[in-house]
């Protein structure tokens, strides 16, 4: 199944998506209200009877005619995982992978949808991409026995990141994730969630690539992070119960801009893509002031 988030220029709604008819049923009522026992029907095997029972509302509509949205509602958490792909943080950091998870919150007015412009940061010249899988929490509490099963199913992030910004928190303080992660209105996720059901059994071995311009800059697969979904659900749930509707970025591969040096520039196509899911495709707007 895709589930997706939209708007037709009213109230945001979720939908149904047959994305070979490029369709969409709307599903009535908010994610929490349907989503706890569409995850539950899934982690049973009973996925079909979990669609089955989705309240829909009105007619098949086209996909066209709508603004595919992030799909989190503003009332839920965005969680990121940081540090989680070895290649990532020796090509681009010059470091080792810490000996646990490292995770933080990222502001909700940081993300855009699948198609939306992506916003050049006032306060940086040094924006940077990252794409990632996500992961989108359907029910709770998370079972540390069987972290899984609560996850309704996964989306596509672009973590665009500032990196003068992230190295700008002062000395023995660390880095400044907030200033790097939160920038307004930068940050693609999308275009729909496809439930867990569609997926192998486990975590997910996904293959990730992004292109800028057409070129590819970061091309990995999920198989190569260092603590996979169930261990960064656990790992985040110890600390901070999850939520129905709660996201989780799970971190990006090799070949950001903070080891190329190629960061993104106004006018640029940034097309963040997960196997099995689908594309983002978001143009960074111009500098502020140009």
């Amino acid at each position: 199944m895709k589930i997706a988030r939209c708007t037709d220029g009213g109230t945001p709604f979720w939908a149904l998506v047959d994305a070979d008819a490029q369709t969409l049923r709307q599903i009535a009522g908010a994610f929490a209200e349907w989503a706890p026992a569409l995850t539950r029907a899934i982690a049973a095997g009973r996925a079909g009877e979990g669609r089955a029972a989705l309240p829909l509302a009105g007619p098949a509509r086209a996909l066209a005619g709508v603004r595919l949205l992030p799909p989190v509602e503003p009332v839920n958490r965005v969680v990121v995982a940081g540090a989680n792909y070895a290649k990532h943080l020796a090509a681009d950091f010059g470091l080792q992978s810490p000996p646990q998870p490292i995770a933080f919150l990222k502001a909700y007015g940081a993300l855009i949808g699948a198609t939306d412009a992506l916003r050049y940061p006032p306060l940086t010249a040094e924006l940077d991409h990252e794409v990632e899988l996500v992961v989108v929490v359907g029910s709770a509490p998370v079972d540390p026995a069987a972290p899984l099963d609560s996850v309704l199913g996964y989306t596509v992030g672009n973590d665009v990141s500032a990196r003068d910004l992230q190295r700008s928190g002062p000395a023995g303080i660390g880095m400044d994730l907030f200033a790097a992660k939160s920038q307004d209105r930068s940050t693609g996720v999308g275009p729909w969630i496809v439930t867990r059901d569609e997926f192998p059994g486990g975590s997910p071995h996904l293959r990730l690539t992004l292109k800028v311009n057409g070129q590819v800059r970061q091309d990995s697969n999920t198989s190569e992070m260092t603590w996979d979904v169930g261990q960064l659900l656990c790992f985040v749930e110890a600390r901070s119960s999850f939520a129905p509707g709660d996201i989780l970025f799970t971190g990006s591969p090799a070949g950001v801009g903070q080891g190329t040096g190629l960061y993104l520039q106004p006018g640029d196509v940034v097309e963040a893509g997960v196997e099995g899911i689908g594309t983002i495709c978001n143009i960074v707007g111009p500098r502020p002031g140009a």
